[in-house]
């Protein structure tokens, strides 16, 4: 087998590679902190409560019953978005929210639509494990 020695310098040397790796992401994150309004992260609460990534996605993330509503504010517009959110359909059950808890996750759709688009396939994968849209 290997002497001791190497032994300890194979693991000295991946013990160096891993952390100057580890250091290297963690100090080039791309990561901004968004800053959502009132509304919004209230809408995002309200999608978390509801739990409405079981049936739909964001960022292609999420259930596969329901449409990706990642871009569905600019493509159907904030009245379908209210009509669906007011009365639900035959697959979308009714949440029976007030006025003000549509507004809200009217809001968030919106915040989310201007983030980015849905489709992963398209997503460029970097080096370090981040993506570009």
């Amino acid at each position: 087998m290997f002497p001791d020695k190497q032994k300890f310098i194979v693991f000295s040397l991946l013990c160096i590679g891993f952390l100057s790796y580890s250091g290297f992401l963690y100090s080039h994150l791309p990561v901004s902190n968004p800053v959502f309004s009132v509304s919004q992260s209230t809408g995002k609460s309200l999608w978390q409560k509801h739990n409405c990534t079981a049936c739909h996605q964001i960022y292609g993330l999420g259930g596969y019953l329901g449409p990706d509503l990642t871009n569905e504010y600019s493509l159907r517009g904030p009245t379908l978005i209210h009509i669906f959110l007011q009365t639900g359909n035959t697959t979308m059950p009714n949440y029976h929210l007030s006025e003000s808890e549509i507004q809200e996750l009217t809001d968030y759709l919106k915040c989310v639509d201007q983030t980015g688009k849905s489709d992963p396939r398209k997503f460029t994968i970097n080096a370090n494990g981040t993506i570009n849209q």
